[in-house]
């Protein structure tokens, strides 16, 4: 125990050296704000055009649009409603199923929920973090039948509409096979990409893979709009119908008010549009230092044999959101925990995995062998951009 203590304290010390604070609290992942967010904020307050229609809605959509590869992108409240909104743009309805990971955040789950669908639970890869395409291969393989190309849950006998793998912390994990294999079954593919802006997996941009792509931009991401998230889109006609219901569906007029479908009031103000855009500004560079950060702690921790730091699998380059260690136990990650956070330097387990939550213990799941074993030993530092490095 004396030996891991003092391991403990040489992380606490690297990490405050790191960030050139002595003792107060560092913080997971703090915004930071270097560019004109100030700016332009001043420029929408001026224009009294806050709310959802305004210059930099529109020229956000564009640069994040431009900066990804996607055909079309269109900003919403946060990512949860983007997600929502996704699972209804691809078709899923009440009582249809949707293959996702348990090793996710809960709004993949919650976004699911809301229409009235039930999540299915298949292991991820311990390299990525992320849904693995052999274990997905091998849940269809075992608990599916195609008829009239619609894909059936043998069990249950309800429909599989869609799967949502996730880029955890913004590791991409192997989307181009996920893309395959639901392609083989007939499953509409939607990417959580929440938390991979600026991750490029085999150089094309996570969250442009699948039929759609959701990102987030709440106050801990890479980038922050205060609170925010975006769909990215391929199909022009199916982003401008995407526009259109999260503008409670209402038809363009001058002075007229005309609603044609059930729509939803998920679009993000000009004002939290404002920062995203100068944000978009320094991705790049925030980028570029996060991936400095990153490895400097691979350097520190490859002198630790009892603690291995995550880095990018391959053929990925990953934006670091979060950066992660695994421990060599649960035992170990919990006084890690506690002694990190006792010391203020912010560390956090991984989420509690889905199928664990109350909502969802009866949810049907694959072997969830990796899901498992990361759960107990991955632990979350300090990742914010550093204005030091």
């Amino acid at each position: 125990m004396f030996r891991m203590e003092r391991i403990f304290e040489n992380t606490v010390d690297f990490i405050r050296d790191l960030y050139k604070e002595s003792s107060s609290l560092i913080p997971l992942h703090a915004p930071v704000f270097l560019g004109n967010e100030k700016k332009y904020l001043e420029e929408c307050i001026d224009s009294t055009f806050v709310s959802s229609v305004g210059k930099f809605v529109d020229r956000f959509e564009k640069m994040v649009a431009q900066y990804t590869g996607a055909n079309k992108a269109v900003v919403c409240v946060n990512g949860t409603n983007a997600l929502h909104m996704a699972l209804m743009l691809v078709g899923v309805e009440v009582d249809d199923e949707v293959i996702t990971q348990p090793l996710t955040f809960i709004a993949t789950c919650n976004a699911i929920s809301y229409i009235g669908a039930h999540p299915v639970f298949v292991d991820i890869d311990k390299e990525t973090l992320g849904l693995s395409p052999i274990a997905l291969e091998k849940w269809l393989t075992d608990n599916t039948e195609i008829r009239s190309n619609i894909c059936y849950n043998k069990t249950t006998g309800r429909k599989i509409k869609a799967c949502v793998p996730m880029h955890t912390f913004g590791h991409p994990c192997k989307i181009d096979e996920i893309v395959e294999i639901c392609k083989k079954y007939h499953i509409e593919l939607i990417e959580d990409a929440a938390e991979s802006i600026g991750s490029f997996y085999k150089d094309k941009h996570t969250g442009t893979f699948g039929k759609i792509g959701v990102l987030s931009f709440n106050g801990n991401k890479t980038i922050t709009t205060g609170g925010g998230g975006m769909l990215l889109l391929q199909d022009e006609k199916l982003g401008n119908k995407a526009k259109h219901l999260t503008t409670q569906a209402k038809v363009p007029h001058q002075w007229e008010f005309i609603h044609d479908d059930i729509g939803y009031n998920y679009r993000m103000p000009n004002i939290n549009a404002a920062i995203g855009c100068a944000q978009m500004e320094n991705l790049d560079s925030f980028i570029q230092n996060k991936r400095e950060t990153a490895n400097q702690y691979k350097e520190f921790f490859n002198n630790i044999s009892s603690i291995d730091f995550f880095s990018e699998p391959e053929n990925c380059r990953s934006n670091y959101w979060l950066n992660a260690v695994l421990l060599q136990n649960k035992k170990e990650r919990d006084d890690f925990l506690a002694y990190t956070n006792g010391n203020k330097v912010m560390t956090r387990p991984v989420w509690k995995l889905m199928n664990k939550l109350p909502m969802f213990v009866n949810a049907q799941c694959g072997k969830l062998d990796n899901a498992e074993w990361i759960a107990k030993r991955l632990v979350n530092i300090p990742s914010s951009v550093n204005c030091l490095l």
